[in-house]
C-alpha cells in the first residue's frame, strides 16, 4: 500500500511541474506632445515566418482618445500580413486593451493551447509595436522547441518598445 502512495505522489508532483514559458514586454515612456498607447502584436513564428501562434494583441478596443478600435491593426504590418487580416477580432484569450507605459507579463503553460501544438524545432518570439503619431517596431527572439533547460532570452527596443524578455522553463 505504501509503495503505491508513494509512486501517486510522485507522479502527481510531475504533473505540478509544467514548462512554462514567460514573456515580458516593456513599454518605455515617450515625451510626445501628442501620446498614443501603442497597438501590440505578440507571437511566434516558424522558421518560414509564417506565424505558429498568436500569444497577444493588444489595441484599442473602442474608439477612444487611445485609438480608433480596429482601423490601426494594419500598422503592425509584419503581424497582420501574417495573421491579423485573417483574425475576426477580437480573438479570444488573445486580444485585450492596449497598455499604459510599464512592464508586462504574459505567462504560457507549454502543455495547453496555443503551445502544446507546436513541433520541435526552431521558433522565434515576434513582439510588434505601432503607435498612432509615432513609429513602429519589430523585435524577434529565436529559441528551440521543446524547452529542454531554462533558458533565459531577451532584445532591447529602441523607440517603441523597451525590453522584451522571454524565459523558458522545463
Amino acid at each position: 500500500m505504501r509503495p503505491l502512495l508513494i509512486l501517486c505522489l510522485m507522479m502527481a508532483t510531475c504533473c505540478v511541474h509544467a514548462a512554462e514559458v514567460d514573456v515580458s514586454v516593456a513599454i518605455p515612456r515617450i515625451d510626445a506632445s501628442e501620446y498614443h498607447r501603442p497597438y501590440v502584436a505578440v507571437w511566434i513564428e516558424n522558421g518560414d515566418q509564417s506565424v505558429a501562434a498568436n500569444l497577444a494583441v493588444w489595441y484599442a478596443q473602442t474608439d477612444s482618445k487611445e485609438g480608433a478600435g480596429t482601423k490601426w491593426l494594419t500598422d503592425l504590418r509584419q503581424w497582420w500580413r501574417r495573421s491579423g487580416r485573417n483574425q475576426s477580432m477580437p480573438i479570444d484569450g488573445v486580444s485585450g486593451a492596449t497598455r499604459p507605459v510599464g512592464q508586462h507579463q504574459l505567462r504560457f503553460d507549454a502543455a495547453q493551447p496555443p503551445l502544446a501544438a507546436l513541433k520541435a524545432g526552431k521558433y522565434s518570439l515576434v513582439v510588434e509595436a505601432a503607435r498612432e503619431v509615432g513609429g513602429r517596431e519589430l523585435l524577434r527572439i529565436p529559441f528551440e522547441w521543446p524547452i529542454t533547460s531554462t533558458r533565459h532570452l531577451d532584445a532591447q527596443g529602441e523607440h517603441e518598445l523597451g525590453l522584451v524578455k522571454l524565459d523558458l522553463n522545463p
